[in-house]
Protein backbone atom coordinates (compact mmCIF):
# COMPACT_ATOMS: atom_id res chain seq x y z
CA UNK A 1 0.00 0.00 0.00
CA UNK A 2 1.37 3.52 -0.87
CA UNK A 3 1.69 5.96 1.46
CA UNK A 4 -0.85 8.77 0.90
CA UNK A 5 0.53 12.99 0.04
CA UNK A 6 3.90 11.64 -1.67
CA UNK A 7 3.86 13.71 -4.47
CA UNK A 8 7.07 12.83 -6.81
CA UNK A 9 7.88 14.47 -9.94
CA UNK A 10 11.03 13.31 -12.48
CA UNK A 11 13.12 15.86 -14.40
CA UNK A 12 15.61 15.76 -17.14
CA UNK A 13 16.77 16.08 -20.40
CA UNK A 14 14.34 14.59 -23.43
CA UNK A 15 15.64 10.97 -24.18
CA UNK A 16 17.19 10.37 -20.90
CA UNK A 17 14.36 7.82 -19.80
CA UNK A 18 11.83 9.61 -17.37
CA UNK A 19 8.70 7.63 -19.09
CA UNK A 20 10.75 4.79 -18.86
CA UNK A 21 11.56 5.22 -15.24
CA UNK A 22 7.84 5.67 -14.16
CA UNK A 23 6.79 2.52 -16.39
CA UNK A 24 9.52 0.34 -14.27
CA UNK A 25 8.40 1.66 -10.97
CA UNK A 26 4.98 0.83 -11.65
CA UNK A 27 5.59 -2.61 -12.66
CA UNK A 28 7.11 -2.96 -9.43
CA UNK A 29 4.22 -1.18 -7.10
CA UNK A 30 1.38 -3.21 -7.97
CA UNK A 31 -0.54 -0.47 -6.97
CA UNK A 32 -4.09 0.51 -8.41
CA UNK A 33 -3.11 3.60 -10.84
CA UNK A 34 -4.83 6.19 -13.16
CA UNK A 35 -3.09 8.79 -15.34
CA UNK A 36 -1.49 9.33 -18.32
CA UNK A 37 2.04 8.68 -20.46
CA UNK A 38 3.41 11.00 -23.22
CA UNK A 39 5.31 9.61 -26.35
CA UNK A 40 6.79 11.28 -29.37
CA UNK A 41 5.46 10.41 -33.00
CA UNK A 42 7.77 9.78 -35.66
CA UNK A 43 7.53 9.35 -38.99
CA UNK A 44 10.47 8.74 -41.51
CA UNK A 45 12.86 8.41 -38.80
CA UNK A 46 11.75 12.29 -37.74
CA UNK A 47 9.94 13.14 -34.67
CA UNK A 48 6.51 14.85 -36.31
CA UNK A 49 4.26 15.38 -32.81
CA UNK A 50 3.78 13.40 -29.57
CA UNK A 51 0.81 11.36 -28.55
CA UNK A 52 -1.16 10.60 -25.11
CA UNK A 53 -2.06 7.44 -23.79
CA UNK A 54 -3.91 6.74 -20.88
CA UNK A 55 -2.98 3.46 -18.29
CA UNK A 56 -5.97 2.00 -19.25
CA UNK A 57 -5.32 2.46 -23.03
CA UNK A 58 -7.07 6.04 -24.18
CA UNK A 59 -5.23 7.21 -27.07
CA UNK A 60 -5.15 11.16 -28.48
CA UNK A 61 -2.52 13.08 -30.29
CA UNK A 62 -1.08 16.01 -27.83
CA UNK A 63 0.73 18.18 -30.64
CA UNK A 64 1.81 17.79 -34.19
CA UNK A 65 3.46 19.11 -36.78
CA UNK A 66 0.42 19.21 -39.22
CA UNK A 67 -2.18 20.16 -36.92
CA UNK A 68 -3.84 23.64 -37.32
CA UNK A 69 -4.30 25.90 -34.57
CA UNK A 70 -2.66 28.97 -32.82
CA UNK A 71 -1.49 27.30 -29.94
CA UNK A 72 2.57 26.31 -31.04
CA UNK A 73 5.37 24.95 -29.07
CA UNK A 74 8.20 25.49 -31.79
CA UNK A 75 6.75 23.73 -34.92
CA UNK A 76 4.28 21.79 -32.88
CA UNK A 77 0.48 23.10 -32.57
CA UNK A 78 -0.70 21.65 -29.60
CA UNK A 79 -4.19 19.71 -29.39
CA UNK A 80 -6.58 21.03 -26.73
CA UNK A 81 -9.70 18.90 -27.38
CA UNK A 82 -7.28 15.73 -26.65
CA UNK A 83 -5.38 16.91 -23.59
CA UNK A 84 -9.19 17.80 -22.12
CA UNK A 85 -10.86 14.28 -23.38
CA UNK A 86 -7.69 11.96 -22.69
CA UNK A 87 -5.93 12.91 -20.42
CA UNK A 88 -7.69 15.48 -18.15
CA UNK A 89 -10.11 12.32 -17.09
CA UNK A 90 -7.23 9.92 -16.63
CA UNK A 91 -5.60 12.17 -13.55
CA UNK A 92 -9.16 11.47 -11.45
CA UNK A 93 -8.13 8.59 -9.10
CA UNK A 94 -11.07 5.84 -8.32
CA UNK A 95 -9.70 5.78 -4.96
CA UNK A 96 -7.76 7.94 -1.98
CA UNK A 97 -5.06 4.96 -2.59
CA UNK A 98 -4.63 5.16 -6.43
CA UNK A 99 -2.00 6.27 -8.02
CA UNK A 100 -1.84 9.26 -10.27
CA UNK A 101 0.74 9.21 -12.99
CA UNK A 102 1.06 12.50 -14.93
CA UNK A 103 3.43 12.34 -17.31
CA UNK A 104 4.15 15.19 -18.24
CA UNK A 105 3.69 18.87 -17.12
CA UNK A 106 4.80 20.71 -19.67
CA UNK A 107 4.37 23.75 -21.65
CA UNK A 108 2.46 22.38 -23.96
CA UNK A 109 -0.42 20.46 -21.46
CA UNK A 110 -0.48 23.67 -19.53
CA UNK A 111 -2.12 25.47 -22.06
CA UNK A 112 -5.48 23.78 -20.98
CA UNK A 113 -6.98 25.62 -18.30
CA UNK A 114 -8.51 22.05 -17.38
CA UNK A 115 -5.49 20.09 -17.30
CA UNK A 116 -4.21 22.99 -15.00
CA UNK A 117 -7.20 22.80 -12.61
CA UNK A 118 -6.95 18.64 -12.76
CA UNK A 119 -3.61 18.59 -11.59
CA UNK A 120 -4.06 21.07 -8.86
CA UNK A 121 -7.10 19.06 -7.54
CA UNK A 122 -4.82 15.59 -7.81
CA UNK A 123 -1.89 17.38 -5.92
CA UNK A 124 -4.28 18.65 -3.40
CA UNK A 125 -5.29 15.06 -2.90
CA UNK A 126 -4.43 12.42 -0.46
CA UNK A 127 -3.33 10.32 -3.52
CA UNK A 128 0.32 9.86 -4.44
CA UNK A 129 1.16 11.32 -7.50
CA UNK A 130 4.08 9.79 -9.68
CA UNK A 131 4.85 12.48 -13.13
CA UNK A 132 7.18 14.18 -14.77
CA UNK A 133 8.07 18.18 -14.92
CA UNK A 134 9.62 19.89 -17.08
CA UNK A 135 12.81 21.30 -15.99
CA UNK A 136 12.33 24.86 -16.92
CA UNK A 137 8.48 26.32 -17.28
CA UNK A 138 6.06 28.84 -17.15
CA UNK A 139 5.28 30.14 -13.79
CA UNK A 140 2.57 27.74 -13.19
CA UNK A 141 5.44 25.09 -13.93
CA UNK A 142 7.40 26.36 -11.56
CA UNK A 143 4.58 26.81 -8.87
CA UNK A 144 3.68 23.19 -9.05
CA UNK A 145 7.47 22.96 -8.25
CA UNK A 146 7.87 25.04 -5.52
CA UNK A 147 4.95 23.11 -3.37
CA UNK A 148 6.24 22.23 -0.04
CA UNK A 149 4.58 18.72 -0.72
CA UNK A 150 6.56 18.19 -4.13
CA UNK A 151 9.47 16.21 -4.12
CA UNK A 152 11.87 16.69 -7.66
CA UNK A 153 14.47 13.83 -8.85
CA UNK A 154 16.94 14.35 -11.58
CA UNK A 155 16.96 11.42 -14.09
CA UNK A 156 20.77 11.19 -15.56
CA UNK A 157 22.33 8.03 -17.21
CA UNK A 158 24.03 7.45 -14.05
CA UNK A 159 21.03 6.79 -11.60
CA UNK A 160 18.18 5.82 -14.25
CA UNK A 161 18.05 1.94 -13.55
CA UNK A 162 18.46 2.11 -9.37
CA UNK A 163 15.51 5.24 -9.62
CA UNK A 164 12.26 2.58 -10.53
CA UNK A 165 13.15 0.90 -6.80
CA UNK A 166 13.94 4.22 -5.38
CA UNK A 167 10.59 5.84 -5.89
CA UNK A 168 9.41 2.45 -4.96
CA UNK A 169 10.38 2.56 -1.53
CA UNK A 170 9.41 6.26 -1.00
CA UNK A 171 5.57 5.60 -2.47
CA UNK A 172 5.70 2.89 -0.37
CA UNK A 173 6.70 4.99 2.72
CA UNK A 174 10.21 3.23 3.77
Amino acid sequence: MATTGKKLFLIGPPGVGKTTVIQKTLKKLSLSATGFYTSEERQGGQRVGFSITTLDGKKGILAHVKAKGRLKVGKYTVNLEDIERVAVPAMTPRSASELIVIDEVGKMECFSEAFREALITALNARNPVLGTIAARGTEFIESVKNRPDVSILEVSPSNREELPEKLVSILRGR
